[in-house]
């Protein structure tokens, strides 16, 4: 009980954290702010995250579970569960917002998140390439190496969430990624359904 209690309360700081860092960025963000909006002392936080590293770090990690599941984890970088993620994302833009000011903020240097986003952007092109070879060999319909395509997009994924986030009337991300992925298709770009997504099924 005093343990479930205890998760309860480190799910209700994440999403203060995620809120306040939204807001403010992290760098605007302070301690005694995510405990004031969870009704903690500052004291009181740092019982459960006792740096503000420690609590980015959190956060990050937590919003990458959300991302994984919805079954990529499992299933890997299929070019159709991204478009699933895309369109997921388009559902919460605070997320994503907290999300793209953290990453547009890690490059600088000696930013807390910035080994964290290193890492993790290795892992994910490393993981995309594997995927995208087991489901096309060496090369995708449109002719890029998975190598060559998986920068690519990862780009275009954070590339237009940052143009959406900006503009969102006049923007549509995942309408715009659906077309990128016909792109990378070729002349072997799969129908498109009724919606105008493509026929595959929804995560």
């Amino acid at each position: 009980m005093v343990r479930a209690r205890s998760e309860e309360r480190r799910a209700d700081i994440l999403r203060a954290a995620l809120e306040v860092i939204a807001e403010r960025g992290y760098r605007g963000a302070t301690l005694g702010s995510v405990a004031e909006r969870v009704g903690l002392t500052q004291q009181g936080l740092l019982h459960y995250y006792p740096t503000k590293e420690a609590l980015l770090v959190a956060v990050l990690e937590e919003r990458d579970r959300w991302d994984t599941s919805g079954g990529r984890d499992r299933e890997g970088w299929r070019l159709d569960l991204m478009e699933s993620l895309v369109e997921y994302n388009a559902m919460r833009p605070g997320i994503v917002q907290t999300f793209s000011a953290l990453l547009g903020e890690s490059v600088t240097d000696g930013h807390p998140a910035r080994a964290f986003f290193t890492e993790r952007y290795t892992q994910v092109r490393a993981s995309m390439a594997d995927t995208l070879r087991q489901e096309f060999g060496d090369r995708l319909p449109g002719g890029l190496t998975p190598e060559r395509a998986a920068p690519l997009i990862t780009a275009v994924m954070d590339g237009l969430q940052y143009q959406w986030l900006l503009d969102p009337s006049a923007v549509d991300m995942p309408g715009a990624f659906r077309d990128f992925v016909r792109l990378l298709y070729g002349s072997d770009a799969p129908a498109q359904g009724p919606s105008g997504g493509s026929g595959s099924d929804r995560t």
